[in-house]
């Protein structure tokens, strides 16, 4: 029992944090946050039962949705984790200050969050307690709890109290019996049932409750020093579309299997899961204690994020750890997240791409509803895929804005569509791309056709959008936008070919079923062929609207460490007539399609559009970064790491009160897999060309490319770089731009003084 309530000790493992502090508490939650992509909890202390100190550990539920006025928003289930203990002269806790001491405790490579704490009463009753709970990752609707109390001082009635708090918050109530739960949205359909099932033990000997109520437990008895008090609950948690008794009867199985597998056999399978995640995911950093931290902080949560099982949710812009942008799936997910899980978890990238599949009609309707043919996805989207944008927020400043982005952002549907082709790429997963894949390619390519329009200067234009830099709005011809557009048209019409060409007859019923003829495909030729891109021939700079340069050039030197966004610093009306940036737009293109750069222009378009961004956005730096580094600039590339760190981990920061930043824990990654490590992939297979910054000793990970299991390692001391095919047949793999023949079981080493060379001119 004591080692399942011992956290990992190596510090490249585990965030800990000591004491209370109330500035601090709302961000504390959302980073300690445990979650399986089905059920997320925030990490809030296991220590804030009072009288009158009731905060419930919130508890999200993935595609628990309902409808808040206009909007769809996350509701959050009840807090299964509720305890109180009652002293005869009240609860030994009425504030979190009353714990003499306290540590909170994530230990990120077992997915669970721990506890330890001293708690000494005035009537001289001292406790000393661990606490351990965790949301399976082998059984994604089972969670657990587990506290153990050493009597250290003291003889006293006692009574530890066991509830479920917040049972009717945002959720009608169906049922309340004694173990089980059952409440269905008001107007979404959606039903949930949650089962539980507590025990106390005392010194061993199991404790049968004193009082029984509705969801609810107690125990008396009379505390002496050196007694061990151990509590245990697991809880069930089931959502469904059905009316019927099914949610309730399947929570009840399910919490009789995890019963019957006992706390010890669900810590056990939880952790192998996790193991398992940490095997194919993980980032070994050498040299750099501070980024090794950040590595494993993003990908914990990473992991902790996806359900492959269920492909009707997505991942929201603040995952299942916090409540903010209400749950909303975003571009996020296809751009900074896919990467990720197409390359260690393709299971989980699939799903998450059968959830824009299976929210293609929403944006069919959308794409109709604004005058336009194919699938114009919801910026915001929730789980029936309408867009659920809201049309006004309060800004930064306090005052009522307008929100254009649900009509006018819309370089959402060649991000899914750029996910799509990547996932296929990395996969070879031809069954996807024939039920769901091809038809998004087709519909969002579609869309573009019809969206483009030529105009006299013999040319397409895109005109009144937001690009990804969202400070400008109503603008023509946003180069991230119309080249991403003319991408996904020519991937629609990559597809259309391979299908007549390998799948006839599947070609036959979809075009069918699409009404797409060949007169319509010519017709998207001419528009891919005719697209306005915004590049200047002479300049080799990307416009990044029409009239951009134009603008009002602002130094941003004279703002550094500001603390309010530009947006606010400048004002709304000055800042949309201005080049200051808010996020990656051209830089972004430069990231996801450096093809569409000539040679040496990559560098130039960088060089004019970095000083220029205010980085609005938490996605911004680590897109900075990634670039940065592949044109070998590392020491800027580190410090967009370290920037994109501290979004979350720093503890001057506030900003992760309404949960983690997801998609820039996905940036971290990509920064330092496909920035620091060089990795690269596409049509023509896989590659890697690694630039290590000044510090990282080595850098080794794991990735999955058409069925094999693949293990990169770079040596900077050694000046090489090792590729291991642990899985799967032999392959070609290019390495520092030379194509290597790959083995079964082998392992290939390439001496590569690019590295030496790139750490003296980092230095320099």
């Amino acid at each position: 029992m004591e080692d399942a309530l011992v956290p990992t000790t190596d510090p490249a493992w585990v965030l800990g944090v000591d004491g209370y502090d109330p500035l601090r508490e709302r961000s504390t939650e959302s980073r300690f946050a445990i979650s399986n992509g089905f059920m997320g909890v925030r990490g809030a202390r296991s220590t804030t039962r009072g009288g009158r100190w009731a905060v419930p550990a919130r508890t999200y539920v993935a595609g628990l949705f309902d409808a808040s006025g206009s909007s769809t928003e996350l509701v959050p289930a009840a807090d299964w984790l509720a305890i109180q203990i009652l002293l005869p002269g009240g609860p030994l806790l009425h504030h979190p200050r009353d714990v003499q001491s306290h540590r909170m405790t994530l230990d990120m490579r077992r997915g669970a969050l721990l506890s330890e704490g001293h708690h000494h009463t005035a009537p001289g009753l001292n406790i000393r307690a661990r606490t351990l709970r965790l949301v399976s990752l082998s059984d994604r609707g089972v969670g657990l709890q587990l506290i153990r109390a050493e009597i250290e001082e003291g003889a006293l009635e006692v009574t530890l109290e066991a509830s479920l708090e917040g049972v009717r918050f945002g959720l009608v109530t169906d049922l309340l019996e004694q173990d089980i739960g059952l409440w269905h949205t008001q107007h979404s359909g959606k039903h949930l049932a949650m089962a539980a099932a507590p025990s106390l033990q005392i010194d061993g000997v199991d404790i049968p409750p004193t009082e029984l109520g509705e969801l609810k437990w107690s125990w008396s008895w009379k505390t002496c020093p050196g007694q061990i008090v151990f509590f245990q609950r697991c809880v069930a948690i089931v959502l469904a579309d059905a009316p019927d008794g099914t949610p309730a009867r399947r929570a009840h199985a399910a919490l009789g299997r995890a019963r019957q597998t006992g706390w010890r056999g669900i810590v056990a399978a939880h952790e192998a899961a996790w193991e398992t995640r940490w095997h194919n995911s993980d980032v070994a950093v050498e040299g750099d204690a501070d980024a090794q931290l950040a590595l494993r902080f993003a990908i914990y949560h990473l992991n902790s994020a996806a359900n492959p099982a269920d492909e009707r949710v997505s991942i929201g812009a603040r995952a299942l750890t916090g409540d903010e942008y209400h749950g909303h799936v975003f571009w996020d997910t296809e751009i900074y997240l896919l990467p990720f899980y197409v390359l260690t978890w393709p299971e989980a990238a699939r799903a998450l791409l059968m959830y824009r599949f299976h929210t293609l009609d929403g944006a069919r309707t959308k794409a109709a509803g604004m005058g336009w043919r194919g699938a114009l996805y919801a910026w915001e989207s929730a789980d029936t895929g309408a867009e659920m944008t809201p049309a006004q927020v309060v800004g930064p400043d306090h005052r009522i804005v307008d929100v254009l982005c649900g009509e006018q952002e819309q370089h959402i549907s060649a991000d899914v569509a750029y996910a799509v082709w990547q996932y296929w790429q990395a996969t070879g997963d031809d069954d996807f791309m024939l039920d769901a894949g091809a038809e998004i390619l087709l519909e969002t390519g579609r869309f573009w056709a019809s969206r483009a329009r030529l105009e006299a200067d013999r040319h397409c234009h895109i005109r009144g959008v937001i690009g990804p830099d969202e400070y400008h709005e109503h603008i023509d011809d946003n180069a991230y936008t119309n080249v991403m557009a003319r991408w996904n048209i020519r991937r629609a019409l990559d597809i259309a070919a391979l299908l007549r060409e390998r799948w006839p007859a599947r070609w036959i019923s979809l075009a069918g079923r699409l009404g797409l003829v060949d007169a319509e495909l010519k017709q998207w030729l001419n528009v891919a062929e005719t697209m306005t891109t915004g590049l200047d021939p002479e300049t080799g700079l990307f416009e990044q609207f029409a009239g951009y340069f134009a603008l009002e050039d602002i130094d941003l030197t004279p703002y550094a460490g500001r603390g309010a966004s530009m947006d606010v610093v400048l004002g709304r009306e000055r800042i949309q007539k201005s080049q200051v940036v808010k996020q990656a737009d051209v830089v972004a293109l430069l990231g996801l399609l450096p093809e569409e750069f000539a040679s040496g222009t990559d560098a130039k378009n960088f060089r004019y559009y970095e000083p220029r961004c205010s980085h609005g956005s938490s996605l911004s730096p680590a897109m900075h970064g990634l670039v940065a580094a592949r044109l070998g600039d590392t020491d800027m590339a580190l410090r967009f790491f370290r920037q994109t760190a501290a979004i979350d981990l720093a503890e001057t920061h506030a900003g992760a009160d309404g949960g983690i930043h997801i998609a820039a824990l996905g940036g971290i990654w990509m920064l330092a897999v496909f920035g620091f490590g060089g990795l690269s992939f596409g049509d023509d297979g896989i590659a890697i060309d690694p630039r290590l910054p000044v510090g990282w000793g080595s850098l080794a990970f794991r990735v999955q490319w058409r069925g094999r299991r693949l293990r990169f390692s770079i040596d900077r001391a050694e000046q090489t770089v090792e590729a291991t095919l642990e899985a799967g047949e032999p392959m070609t793999l290019t390495m520092c731009g030379e194509p290597r023949l790959l083995g079964s079981d082998a392992r290939l080493v390439v001496s590569t003084p690019e590295l030496a060379r790139a750490s003296d001119s980092d230095r320099r």
